[in-house]
């Protein structure tokens, strides 16, 4: 599983959480965060290295995309490039997610410049083909507050009531964190739009398609009741930070994380 920084953690946390038995390799892209602002092209281009690495060094079944900039630039090529094992990312989850939890049919979706400009959750809720109305909004500066560990100062309250405002303007009642680390601010946003207006993360249906892949390959570990699960983490950047931030999500887990150096 890769993410650019420690945002994927979320989804790594819901999967840690559902499937116990199953070993799992974490690497973290903290050294090149973040990945929204960067052209498409060049995190397609980072995609590929850090999944190369992950099937060469690791030896993994499967690659879960848990970056949804990443996601939406590279998925289709990654699933080309290594036919062999599954390759998941978190936006088709993350859509059937939010399409399940509307009442009203009037939804939204937040993410990285990145991701919302490449249009790959409007695809996406388009092929689901439910009857939902989709308002987008990027959000530029969410994901540097997270990585700082700074998620309900007055700063970031103050960009989120100016990021939001398409959204709350718009009505929705059910709104899609279509980034991992956006789950973060979920009181910050949801002060500003408001109790009744759903938020959705897709790490939970993540590790459910996760889980359903697994059993349907018979490749799961819970059919070896005796196997002991590994769970490895890895940095390209800070790695003392890294270790600090992500050790709110998974604890003490994240005090034997590593760098990782690129060529």
């Amino acid at each position: 599983m890769f993410d650019s920084g420690f945002g994927g953690l979320t989804v790594a946390r819901a999967l840690i959480d559902l499937l116990p038995h199953e070993d799992l390799a974490y690497l973290g892209d903290t050294g090149r965060y973040p990945y929204g602002p960067r052209h498409l092209g060049e995190v397609r281009d980072f995609a590929v290295q850090i999944t190369d690495h992950l099937v060469a060094v690791d030896d993994v079944k499967m690659v879960i995309v848990a970056c949804n900039t990443a996601a939406a630039a590279a998925l289709d090529e990654l699933q080309d490039r290594h036919p062999s094992i599954p390759v998941i990312g978190v936006i088709e989850p993350g859509v059937r997610s939010l399409v399940a939890a509307t009442r009203n049919g009037n939804v939204g979706v937040i993410g990285t410049v990145g991701t919302i400009g490449s249009g790959a959750y409007q695809r996406s809720v388009a092929e689901a083909d439910a009857d939902v109305k989709l308002t987008c909004a990027a959000c530029p500066g969410f994901v540097e507050f997270v990585e700082r560990g700074d998620t309900d100062s007055d700063q970031v309250h103050v960009l989120a009531e100016r990021l939001l405002a398409p959204l709350v303007d718009a009505q929705i009642d059910t709104l899609l964190l279509g980034c991992t680390h956006y789950p973060f601010l979920a009181r910050t946003i949801s002060d500003v739009m408001g109790r009744d207006v759903v938020l959705v993360s897709s790490a939970d249906e993540t590790a459910f398609s996760v889980r359903h892949e697994l059993e349907t390959s018979d490749v799961a570990h819970a059919n070896d009741p005796g196997h002991r699960a590994v769970h490895r983490f890895a940095s390209s950047g800070d790695v003392d930070t890294f270790r600090e931030l992500g050790s709110r999500l998974l604890g003490p887990e994240l005090d034997h994380a590593v760098a990782v150096t690129w060529p």
